[in-house]
């Protein structure tokens, strides 16, 4: 292909003549076709790492073309760039809904149906159906179907929980929501305007968002005992359970770099707040932009780096499996590598570390705004071991939910195996790989951050296949996710794709495995596989990846 073939002129459409302004057009068009089809034939060709710089570019090239064409096609004051701006995306399949396949069809019916729109966190999951599918059943039943609380209660606790973590987005979704049902406008100007009932909750929200194992039983029957005020059991769960559903929910907004919708506020900037840099070819086909790659000290993308890092990860799996099959480590020696790797958990975290300080929209909607995560063993604490035998969710938390608020614990439970069993046996590049081990090693590696063991895993293996990077962007998406970034993301696992590598939510149960609201409570005190990242421009016509989730 000849220099200069692929340059894009935009002045042809400033002219006044619609003849010139149609030959642009008609150029445009066809170095976009030119382009997506290049990306569509290296997408079926097999991986080359000396083409990896090259690739990135012509990815972040078709990345700003579009861009650029979307604006056009809202903003031009001549009506024919306008509407041929727009007839070029929908011809790429950009913005057009029609050829997902059935189940995607259904799944993205029943969510406009209950919730009146096709937001970005279900384009995102959409990656991984069975999930999805779980979650939006889910949601309609806690925010929707029959149950302790009323309609404007439940979004409210919806905006309480996402705040709790300055999650803008789903504040203002719930807020949209709130008013819908008949929510008083009032209650927004701040959590002081809202009935004392619900400003009664704030403290159970901000030790469940920021330090659970804080969580004893007085917290709860403070609430049940607050004389007219007071909450009753069933209303209780029904709004502990909408807490930790927005909890892990804006971890996993954050960890993809969700924004706004187009139409909404925010939504038209191209780039997210906090993962930045990519465009819908790169969420659907799982390619990688060139922000991805590592550049050495020389200037150069070390692609091969990150491929092999796919091998060793893969080879630690198959050592770590060998040593299993050897010989089984003592309950004395488990339990010391679990404290240990307790201990370390404390000391991960980012570079760039810094306080983010909520914007007042967000803020008003709940107290103590200084209040946050804090590692649980720091400034002279100590939280003891929970096992998880002693009190977990499948044993205790499952038939306590499941009786005071029917048929939400079964929704929870379901919804708890899928994330824990979702695979599509794949890394990378590579099919058919038993990949539960490394699954697992991200699920207990949550747990440990808040002090849960598993008596019969051996902690050891952790630090053997997450790298320090990794944990860096767990952690934060877990306890802090209104600071992940995407220098985080971009830190691990760069030959993954972006559905393989999505963030994993706190577990909703550990609320649950603290205090069993009361009911022999101890007094102490996911994985969940997304994809990476929303982009401004949501593909509503993509199917699912050949390679998605590990």
């Amino acid at each position: 292909m000849a220099e200069g073939e692929n340059e894009v002129r935009w002045d042809g459409l400033c002219s006044r003549d619609s003849t010139t302004r149609e030959t642009a057009l008609e150029n445009i068009r066809q170095i976009i076709v030119r382009k997506t089809e290049c990306l569509r034939l290296v997408k079926e060709t097999p991986y080359r790492p000396a083409d990896g710089l090259s690739n990135a570019v012509s990815l972040d090239g078709l990345n700003k073309l579009l861009a650029h064409l979307l604006m056009l096609s809202k903003r031009c004051p001549f009506k024919d760039v306008r509407e041929r701006s727009e007839f070029i995306l929908k011809s790429v399949q950009i913005l057009q809904v029609g050829s997902e396949d059935a189940q995607m069809h259904t799944l993205f019916a029943d969510s406009f149906a209950a919730l009146g729109r096709l937001d970005n966190i279900t384009l995102v999951m959409v990656f991984h159906p069975q999930y999805l599918e779980s979650f939006l059943k889910t949601q309609h039943y806690l925010l929707q179907m029959d149950g302790p609380l009323p309609l404007h209660y439940r979004h409210y606790i919806g905006i309480m929980a996402a705040a709790r973590h300055q999650c803008s987005y789903l504040v203002n979704l719930h807020v949209n929501d709130f008013l819908h049902v008949g929510g008083d406008p009032k209650w927004l100007n701040g959590l002081e305007n809202a009935p004392q009932k619900l400003q009664n909750l704030g403290e159970l929200n901000k030790v469940l968002a920021h330090r659970p194992w804080l969580i004893t039983k007085e917290h709860i029957e403070g609430l049940l005992k607050a004389e007219e005020h007071s909450w009753s059991l069933a209303e209780l769960v029904h709004a502990v359970v909408l807490l930790t559903h927005y909890h892990s929910l804006a971890s996993f907004t954050f960890g993809c770099g969700i924004s706004p919708e187009i139409h909404c506020d925010g939504g038209h900037t191209f780039r997210p707040p906090s993962v930045s840099n990519y465009c819908i070819c790169d969420i659907t086909n799982g390619n990688h932009s060139v922000d991805e790659m590592q550049v050495n000290s020389a200037g150069n993308v070390s692609v091969s780096d990150s491929f092999f890092e796919v091998e060793a990860l893969m080879e630690k799996m198959k050592q770590l499996q060998e040593c299993r099959d050897e010989e089984e480590a003592s309950q004395e020696e488990m339990a010391s590598r679990f404290e240990i790797e307790k201990r370390e958990s404390m000391f991960v975290f980012s570079s760039d570390d810094e306080e983010v300080t909520p914007a007042r929209d967000v803020s008003r909607h709940f107290e103590d705004t200084s209040y946050g995560y804090k590692d649980f063993s720091r400034h002279g604490m100590h939280v003891p071991t929970f096992r998880v035998q002693d009190y977990c969710w499948e044993d205790h938390g499952y038939s306590l939910v499941n009786r005071l608020y029917p048929d939400v614990g079964q929704l929870i439970d379901e919804k708890f195996h899928i994330a824990y069993n979702l695979t599509y046996n794949t890394m990378a590049m590579h099919k058919d790989v038993d990949t539960s081990m490394l699954r697992r090693a991200i699920w207990n590696y949550i747990h440990c951050m808040f002090g849960i063991r598993y008596d019969d895993y051996d902690y050891g293996e952790i630090n053997q296949l997450l790298d320090r990077s990794f944990k860096v962007y767990i952690k934060t998406v877990v306890c802090t996710p209104e600071k992940v970034t995407k220098r985080m993301y971009d830190s691990f696992w760069r030959q993954f794709k972006h559905s393989e590598k999505g963030p994993y939510e706190p577990p909703a149960a550990t609320f649950f495995e603290y205090t069993a609201l009361g009911e022999g409570s101890t007094g102490s005190s996911g994985d969940l596989p997304g994809s990476l990242p929303e982009p401004r421009f949501v593909r509503e016509d993509s199917r699912r990846p050949q390679e998605t989730s590990l």
